[in-house]
């Protein structure tokens, strides 16, 4: 497979982009393989292997010069992005992806290679996997925030602002105390709002495996808080397994007690951040047209509440 040979976009990206980005988005992927094209002799990289996309990235199996297996990794430069570039320069690989260069004008990456097939998910008992995701995530937050990423006491004040609207939209009064609840608790917290760097986006499909370490966390969305506002990905993982095994508030709980052992947070602070968490979620969802909350959220909050 050649450095110039085209790069074909899949059509699921580029109905993403136009459906989150309108006429931005379509022109982004319009121009999507110039750039591919143009990066590839950039760094001297050529293809190895079929691309693959999500939602928001193309990623490019490459193989440098001197034989070393990568990504590259192309998405529409937006604050995300810019933030992620941030983390993983100071994670420099500690827990996380390496990163091996980057354009910070196209916010395009050079990844070290991990094993896209498998990720936590694999790992059948939930403990384990759980484990590991609290050991990388406890690593991943021992890094102070740098300069340059989004506060999450600015973020928490831009959701409580936005509290009474949502309350409106909600179709039963108890969902509308809920979310009242909920902005209460992170209206008490506000002020504390941390400084640790949180990956904001740690959950089983976010941890690969990898060579150079057993496994490895992916797609950050690095944002500057309290590692309690952090934990909710975690304790959401694999969600329909968790509800299919008919004990939905035992395996969060116990979730919640590994992840706050491992990390060393302190509990009551925790989950008054995670229900942070799920107002947020919740603010998003309504946003996007929901009138109830969701049940995965009212679950969580049950669990950590009524102990």
């Amino acid at each position: 497979m050649s450095t110039s040979e085209a790069v074909e976009v899949p059509q699921h990206l580029a109905a993403s982009y136009a459906r989150s980005f309108g006429e931005k988005g379509r022109a982004w992927i319009a121009g999507l393989p110039a750039l591919a094209a143009e990066l590839l002799e950039r760094w001297e990289v050529k293809r190895d292997g079929a691309a693959g996309a999500g939602e928001a990235s193309l990623v490019l199996p490459v193989l440098r010069h001197d034989g070393t297996r990568a990504v590259l990794k192309l998405q529409m430069p937006r604050q995300e992005t810019t933030a992620a570039l941030v983390g993983l320069r100071a994670w420099n690989g500690e827990g996380a992806v390496r990163l091996l260069d980057h354009d910070p004008v196209s916010s395009s990456m050079l990844l070290e290679r991990l094993d896209g097939a498998r990720t936590l998910t694999s790992i059948e008992d939930d403990d384990v996997a759980m484990g590991i995701l609290a050991e990388l995530q406890a690593r991943l937050v021992s890094v102070p925030a740098p300069q340059g990423l989004r506060s999450l006491g600015d973020l928490a004040t831009e959701m409580l602002e936005q509290v009474p609207q949502a309350i409106a939209a909600l179709a039963d009064p108890a969902d509308r105390q809920l979310l009242r609840s909920w902005a209460s608790v992170t209206a008490e917290l506000v002020d504390e709002p941390g400084n640790r760097m949180l990956h904001w986006d740690l959950h089983y499909d976010n941890v690969l495996a990898a060579q150079r370490e057993p496994w490895l966390a992916i797609d950050p969305e690095p944002l500057a808080g309290d590692p309690g506002f952090d934990l909710w990905p975690a304790l959401d993982s694999r969600w329909d397994d968790v509800v299919a095994k008919g004990d939905t508030l035992r395996v969060v709980r116990r979730r919640f007690d590994l992840l706050t052992e491992v990390l060393g947070l302190d509990r009551a602070r925790a989950t008054g951040w995670t229900l942070g968490r799920l107002l947020q979620n919740s603010l998003w969802d309504i946003a996007d047209g929901e009138t109830a909350l969701a049940p995965s959220s009212v679950a969580i909050a049950e669990s950590l509440l009524n102990r």
